[in-house]
């Protein structure tokens, strides 16, 4: 799923296309999405929300859009493609403009909203990683109200909004943090330096268009520990080994090095792990599986 990062790079491009231009042509195709014709109206702005976009219009209203797990805003002139694209079975909205055509793709939620009642889809959300409310404190401190785990804490979206399976997994080894501990019986001074690390390492993937917590944008080289199970740790050695945060069916997949943060998690029982992507070989032994 696209994280913070992401999504506010998706929202400035969108932004910088489609601000103080007419419609000329939209598609909402979502049930329960209201008949209403877009035509004529003018792109205030679009801003990011945590992983949600707003897209708010001169006539009262915003379009809400959330990518999940494989959804995607694409910004193209209009010709060929914008028609082709028009014609797809998995097409959920579509903005055009006489210059810019925004297509959304795969989207996994779509509402279209008076602005007044954006609360009411984002207003449950902690502070934004990556927005103007960033209050570190804040987000401290509802981290550490937690009930659950560090890592279910850091994924509630109530807590900080932003933050996904890649930067949470990242993080919690850069800072040698245990996921499965009790956020409530944290140091607050060592969540102040995750926080801080957080927001500084997520503004730079903004700007560069990398998710690169090792600080090498190279593919294969970006990651400590996200989808390394069954890898060397890069700093001590060790197996890399990936378990579920949370209760079903709302789970999510973490990684971590047992040695570099405190130990395995509670449902992993310790067996070898192969790394992913990789299929067993003779012996027992693994291969990397080629296309």
């Amino acid at each position: 799923m696209p994280e913070g990062d992401t999504v506010h790079r998706t929202a400035t491009r969108l932004d910088a296309a489609l601000r103080g231009a007419a419609v000329t042509h939209a598609e909402l195709r979502w049930p329960s999405a209201p008949d209403v014709d877009l035509r004529g109206s003018t792109t205030l702005e679009v801003v990011a929300r945590g992983k949600h976009l707003l897209h708010r219009f001169d006539t009262g209203s915003t379009l809400h859009t959330h990518l999940r797990m494989e959804g995607q805003w694409r910004v193209e002139h209009p010709g060929p493609r914008t028609d082709r694209a028009l014609r797809r079975s998995d097409l959920r909205a579509a903005v055009l403009t006489a210059t810019w055509s925004a297509v959304g793709l795969r989207l996994g939620m779509l509402d279209l909203v008076p602005t007044a009642r954006e609360a009411d889809l984002v207003g449950h959300l902690g502070p934004d990683v990556l927005g103007p409310d960033w209050d570190p404190e804040l987000a401290r401190d509802r981290l550490l109200a937690h009930p659950a785990t560090l890592a279910e804490a850091l994924l509630d979206q109530r807590t900080l909004a932003g933050v996904g399976t890649f930067w949470a997994s990242e993080l919690m080894f850069v800072e040698r943090l245990h996921p499965w501990a009790a956020a409530a019986g944290l140091d607050p001074e060592r969540v102040d330096r995750l926080m801080a690390r957080l927001h500084r390492l997520m503004a730079a993937a903004e700007v560069s268009g990398w998710q690169a917590s090792t600080g090498i944008q190279r593919t294969g080289d970006e990651a400590y520990v996200h989808a390394r199970s069954g890898r060397p740790c890069r700093r001590c050695g060790d197996t890399v080994r990936v378990a579920m945060a949370g209760v079903a069916p709302r789970e999510r997949t973490i990684f971590s090095c047992p040695t570099c943060q405190g130990g395995l998690a509670p449902t992993d029982d310790g067996r070898p792990q192969r790394p992913l992507g990789s299929s067993p070989g003779p012996r027992g032994a693994y291969r990397r599986r080629t296309p």
